[in-house]
Formats: C-alpha cells, sequence, structure tokens
C-alpha cells in the first residue's frame, strides 16, 4: 500500500495547500497553467512544501508529454535518452526532483536544449538555487519560492487525511493531537502525514499516540543548507543586538539540531571579535576560553561553555571599530599599494641604507617623545588618514578620549603631557 502522503499527493491546484501567492486567484503559476503556457522553471522551498506535486500538476496541466527524473539517481545518460525522446515527439517537459545534485557538466548538458525550447525543465530542490545552480543555467529559469505550511494549513490537511477516503477515514483522533502534531511538523507536509499514518496505526490519533510517533525531539536544521545558516545569522544578529533570550535560542536549536559545536565556538569568537571588540577586549579571551573548555570536555558538558560565552557577548557593550577601521584599511591598501614609506619609519640594516636616509630622523618615543609626535608616519599624500573610529561603548569609551589626545598631539594641537593612559 502506497504511504498516506503519496495516496493524498493533491489532483489539482485546488487541493494544494500553503502556496497561495502561487496557486491562488492570481498566483502566477494558476495563470500560467490557465493559459498552457509554460517556462522553464525551479521551484524552491523546505522539504514537505509542494514542489514535487506542483511540478506534475503543472506538466498534466500543459497537455505536453513529460517524464520525471530524479537528479540523485539521473546522469548524462539520462539527460541524452530525455533529449532523444523529445525529439521524437517534439517536445519534452522535464520533471528533475533534486536538480541541485546535478554536477556542472550535467547543467551544461540541458543548456542548448532548454535555449531551442526542444525541453522545458521544471526543477525541484529543498537548496537555494542561487549557490547550487551555474549561472547560465540561471539565466534561463525562472525561479518560484514555496513556503513552509502554517499551522492552519497543516492542520487542514491532516483533517483531510482523517476524512478523504483515499486516506486514513474512520480513525477515531482528537483535535488536540493534530493541532500538537501541526506544531511539530514545522511546515512540513510529508512529515505532518507519516506521522499521522504512524500515530494511526496505534487504533487512535490521541496525543500519547502522536506522541510515540513523532518520537525524538524535532528540529528543523539541515546541516549544510538554508535552515542552518539561517539560524547561524539569527544568533549572530541577536548577540550583535543584546537580545540574551533569543540568542540562547538560536543557540538550542543548532546545538540540539546538530550543528558542530566547534563551528559554533568559532563563530561566537568572530562576534567577539566583529561586534564587541574594543568595547570589551575581555570578551575574545573569554570566547577562546569557551572553545578550548568545550574542546576538552565535549558534550553535553562543554556546550555550557558556549551558553556562557553566549550570555557574555549578548550583555556586553558593543562596537564595531576594529571591523570598521580594517575594511576602511583594505580600501586605503588596495588604493595606494606603493605609497613610499617615509624614511625615518624605514628599516637600516646596512650601511648602504643609513646612506640612503633610511632611519634618519627617527624619535624614538621613550627618549624623545616630543619628537616622536611630530615625526612623520603615514606616505605623502595620506597625512590626513583616518581609519578608525571609535564609537562603541564600554571601554572604547575610554579609548574614544585617549584616541582624541593622540591625534590632537599629531596635529600639533596639544601643548599639554603625553595623553593618559
Amino acid at each position: 500500500m502506497e504511504p498516506l502522503a503519496e495516496r493524498l499527493r493533491p489532483q489539482n491546484l485546488e487541493e494544494v495547500l500553503g502556496q497561495p501567492h502561487l496557486t491562488g486567484p492570481q498566483g502566477l503559476l494558476r495563470r500560467m497553467l490557465e493559459g498552457k503556457r509554460l517556462f522553464s522553471m525551479v521551484l524552491f522551498g523546505p522539504p514537505g512544501t509542494g514542489k514535487t506535486t506542483l511540478a506534475r500538476l503543472l506538466a498534466e496541466g500543459a497537455g505536453r508529454p513529460f517524464l520525471r527524473l530524479s537528479a540523485v539517481e539521473a546522469g548524462l545518460k539520462e539527460v541524452r535518452q530525455a533529449v532523444e525522446r523529445a525529439k521524437e515527439g517534439g517536445g519534452l517537459v522535464l520533471l528533475l526532483d533534486e536538480v541541485h545534485r546535478f554536477n556542472k557538466a550535467q547543467q551544461d548538458a540541458l543548456l542548448p536544449h532548454l535555449e531551442s525550447g526542444l525541453l522545458t525543465l521544471i526543477g525541484a530542490t529543498a537548496e537555494n538555487p542561487a549557490f547550487e545552480l551555474v549561472p547560465a543555467l540561471r539565466s534561463r529559469l525562472r525561479f518560484f519560492p514555496l513556503r513552509p505550511l502554517q499551522e492552519a494549513d497543516l492542520l487542514a490537511l491532516l483533517r483531510r487525511a482523517l476524512e478523504d477516503p483515499r486516506g486514513l477515514p474512520g480513525t477515531p483522533y482528537e483535535e488536540e493531537a493534530l493541532r500538537l502534531l501541526a506544531r511539530a511538523a514545522e511546515g512540513d507536509a510529508r512529515f505532518a502525514l507519516n506521522t499521522l499514518e504512524l500515530a494511526a496505526s496505534f487504533g487512535r490519533v490521541d496525543l500519547k499516540s502522536v506522541r510515540e510517533a513523532l518520537g525524538a525531539e524535532r528540529f528543523g536544521m539541515d546541516r549544510e543548507g538554508d535552515r542552518f545558516y539561517d539560524l547561524v545569522s539569527a544568533l549572530h544578529k541577536s548577540l550583535r543586538g543584546s537580545h540574551v533570550d533569543a540568542a540562547l535560542y538560536y543557540l538550542a536549536r543548532l546545538l540540539k539540531g546538530g550543528a558542530d559545536p566547534r563551528y559554533l565556538a568559532r563563530r561566537l569568537i568572530r562576534v567577539a571579535l566583529e561586534d564587541v571588540g574594543l568595547a570589551d577586549p575581555l570578551a575574545l579571551r573569554l570566547t577562546v576560553a569557551a572553545k578550548e573548555a568545550y574542546e576538552a570536555l565535549g558534550s553535553p558538558e562543554g556546550e555550557l561553555a558556549l551558553v556562557e560565552a553566549t550570555v557574555y557577548l549578548a550583555l556586553a557593550p558593543k562596537s564595531h571599530s576594529l571591523y570598521a577601521a580594517w575594511k576602511r584599511a583594505e580600501e586605503a591598501a588596495r588604493a595606494h599599494p606603493e605609497a613610499p614609506v617615509p624614511l625615518n619609519l624605514r628599516n637600516a640594516p646596512t650601511g648602504l641604507a643609513r646612506a640612503l636616509g633610511h632611519g634618519e630622523g627617527y624619535a624614538y618615543y621613550h627618549e624623545d617623545k616630543e619628537g616622536s609626535f611630530a615625526q612623520r608616519y603615514l606616505p605623502e599624500g595620506l597625512e590626513g588618514l583616518l581609519l578608525f573610529q571609535a564609537q562603541g561603548e564600554g571601554w572604547e569609551e575610554r579609548v574614544r578620549a585617549r584616541l582624541a589626545q593622540l591625534r590632537a598631539r599629531f596635529q600639533g594641537g596639544s601643548e599639554g603631557p603625553p595623553p593618559d593612559r
């Protein structure tokens, strides 16, 4: 017997849930289907959102012959066979699941046939096509994002499954159990239906059977895909925004979802450098120590070191002055890659170098502070270059005051004692 998710696969656009931006009255896919005009495209989105179903409905609705392949199993041989079949029949719609798994050579093999119109490609993928498809192929496709189903959509789907003759009609169920399953599915219709089928095998869909069917905790994360990097981005931005509770939540999602704690430790070090910086120089030491502590203890004990670093970073004052100064320094170096170092700063290890004036006039700070402030440091033409701007909080407020004193001395605007440390 076919799985429940396959038996309930929508037979028309009216049965498709959760994608009104594509299948609603003004949805582009509906208008495309009504006009029987089909373009090469990629449907992309999280698992269980209807990508394969929509691809099949589009191909069938266009009234054209189609062939379904999976890029997991197919290769150049299957592409060539599809092309031959298209030539015999005057064209073909190629449904290609997991299109991102085609390598460059396999993607390139599609190009001339898409260009000529012999093949119309409808690809489906859970990955971001901007990263996985070669530019030449992307330029020949239209992209349609599918969204995770909302809890209300999943509830409607589960009720349909318990009432539709193709599903599990007559199975007793509790509404609260369906709501639990709809929440746990996290937008994935296939997961919801598969879990419902397992729960129904216990004789009744109630809280107990649903919890047993759900089994281990479910966390919505793929270890290398968009959802993983979305969570990492959310963690980083929550730390930058000083929202400690959000940061802890995303850290827990990542760790429970199987993210490498060492990767997360490195990301916390990056936050300490990029977003805390001189506002709290101890942040760098603490995050490095957290990484070392995790490596010494492992999971789960070592995860508490990452928790401590996360809380510290979220509550720490913030400054991105180091990051911004380095970007400006890189730009200046690119713009002036050959600016000559002032003679007084040049190394003078040989008599020839000294004869050429290297090191001449250099004022040693510890012996001649006034001369040190008066001498040239930047190449000619770059004397007014200002890269570092202290703008952060915490300890950097002291840095800002010292920086102002130092720059005043270099400009000759201060006659007072050397700046305080």
